[in-house]
């Protein structure tokens, strides 16, 4: 289409539940920023990469075990037919690195983010070996298959690429950036069942509210992330 915007970063993912995700992407501004043409996307079945008309494309682990485990070769189909020249593949699985905010960041830099999504047991070790470029976690907690931890892992990457947000002063006053937490919010109306907001927020004077704000992100950090504050230079 004439005049529609450059994609700023391709995603496509992988799974066995490519529909999962249309609700997600369509409601929110993940959708307004594909329509723009700023993001491309797609969520494809890897059964389309089968190795019979059945679409199965997963096995017993040897060895014995519970569950199944997702078989390498339509795996590794799936990633070479969508892989191009400077494609990272990304594998969403309990024993990654932790996404971060600065992770995300990262990434938004990326052209193509080809998101790989565990089922069952997960999936062939060979397939890690030879066609993962990067595993991430979003948690210390097992979910029932990587399409969840796709949808987040695109949400936290999305908000860094510029065009996406319609402000990016949002970015700035996000919690994690420069390792501390956000300020609190309020809104109308100024009382509110005789909690009121703080009086500072109604002066009109920026430099005041902005010092109190970053006083805010301090303490709120300090006492409920120490963890963050001690990764900072906050002391």
């Amino acid at each position: 289409m004439e005049g529609a915007a450059m994609p700023q970063l391709r995603v496509d993912v992988l799974s066995l539940f490519p529909r999962m995700l249309a609700g997600f992407v369509d409601e929110s501004v993940l959708g307004r920023a594909i329509r723009s043409g700023v993001l491309e996307f797609s969520s494809r079945s890897i059964r389309e990469w089968a190795e019979d008309r059945h679409g199965i494309v997963d096995d017993r682990p040897f060895g014995g075990g519970a569950g199944m485990v997702l078989r390498p070769g339509p795996v590794c189909r799936a990633i070479d037919a969508l892989r191009g020249e400077g494609s990272k593949v990304i594998y969403l699985c309990p024993d990654g690195i932790p996404l971060r905010a600065q992770l995300a960041e990262k990434l938004a830099e990326e052209r193509h983010l080809i998101l790989l999504c565990g089922h069952y047991e997960g999936i062939d070790e060979r397939v890690r070996e030879r066609s993962v470029d990067l595993e991430i976690s979003i948690g210390d907690y097992v979910l029932t298959n990587g399409v969840l931890p796709a949808a987040v892992l695109l949400d936290a990457v999305a908000r860094h690429v510029p065009g996406v947000l319609g402000n990016s002063q949002s970015l700035r006053q996000d919690s994690f950036n420069e390792n501390l937490l956000t300020f609190p919010q309020y809104t109308r109306p100024a009382e509110f069942e005789g909690r009121r907001v703080p009086e500072i927020l109604l002066s009109g004077d920026h430099k005041r509210i902005d010092d109190w704000r970053k006083q805010q992100q301090l303490e709120r950090t300090r006492c409920r992330r120490r963890d963050l504050w001690e990764m900072g230079s906050h002391e």
